[in-house]
């Protein structure tokens, strides 16, 4: 069982919020909670657990225990990575709540194959839903739309779109740039997204150990370009607090987007900081 650093403030902050119009908490790494006025509640890349040490090691506190957990609707996931799928960190929101995992195929196959989450936990079959590109699905006061993603270390990751009478957020997973992100950003009116940013570092590679440059986010003018594609009004940088070797200064950031129209707001959060729709 995973404890938390913070005991069970954060989703107590969670459960007893009543928002306007919707609430977003940053649960660190790429991890967020959004709650709607009406109650619905979606968790979105959660992660708690301590990566791979001394591969990968976790900089920041555990922010919740899932087992704390009581109230959730869906459960998303944007790529199959540990840090992204994980079933001590998710599937006990599934078992405590009956939430539907929503994912894409490689994704699911972790959580059925590799993690065997329907065998060590009170997790049925059909709580785990597949997910892919085009898709829309209602949840709640909330619609999801499914859309590509550009992610080279990844085998099959997605973006989300999630539409709200109080405004449009964005999660790209750990995207990059790409030649959808025009597109999107035509399709929809996106208030605040968020993307992945970091350093490249010396990370051991998975199987020799050795150290190797590594690039797993965005850099300064990757985020930008995205969020420009996008014509986000408020962007958020996510996973520059995660691993060690991979952190990063978000507020350099400010220097690179000065000069674009888009992103409009550049908005810096720390684990366990709430931002709001309409902001």
């Amino acid at each position: 069982m995973i404890h938390s650093d913070w005991n069970d403030w954060l989703v107590r902050d969670v459960e007893d919020a009543s928002p306007d119009g919707v609430s977003i908490w940053y649960l660190g790494c790429n991890g967020f909670i959004v709650k709607g006025r009406n109650g619905t509640t979606i968790f979105i890349d959660p992660y708690v657990g301590l990566g791979d040490p001394p591969r990968t090691v976790r900089m920041i506190p555990v922010p919740f225990s899932p087992a704390d957990v009581t109230e959730a609707d869906a459960v998303l996931a944007t790529h199959e990575h540990t840090d992204h799928v994980h079933g001590p960190s998710q599937a006990p929101i599934l078992e405590s709540t009956g939430a539907t995992f929503y994912a894409p195929d490689d994704s699911l196959a972790v959580a059925r194959e590799d993690e065997n989450w329907t065998d060590e936990w009170d997790v049925s079959d059909d709580q785990l839903t597949e997910v892919t590109e085009g898709d829309t699905i209602e949840i709640g006061e909330f619609t999801l739309h499914v859309e590509p993603a550009h992610d080279p270390d990844a085998t099959h990751p997605v973006s989300y779109v999630l539409e709200h009478d109080a405004g449009t957020f964005f999660h790209g997973g750990d995207t990059k740039p790409g030649e959808t992100f025009d597109r999107i950003g035509e399709a929809y009116d996106i208030d605040l997204g968020v993307l992945a940013f970091g350093t490249v570092g010396q990370i051991p590679d998975k199987e020799t150990r050795e150290p190797k440059r590594t690039r797993w986010y965005n850099d300064e003018n990757q985020l930008v370009e995205t969020a420009a594609a996008l014509e986000l009004d408020r962007v958020v940088p996510t996973h520059w607090d995660m691993w060690k070797g991979l952190t990063a200064d978000p507020k350099v950031l400010h220097h690179h987007a000065k000069s674009f129209d888009y992103p409009r707001e550049l908005e810096i959060i720390e684990i366990g900081d709430r931002v709001d729709l309409p902001a």
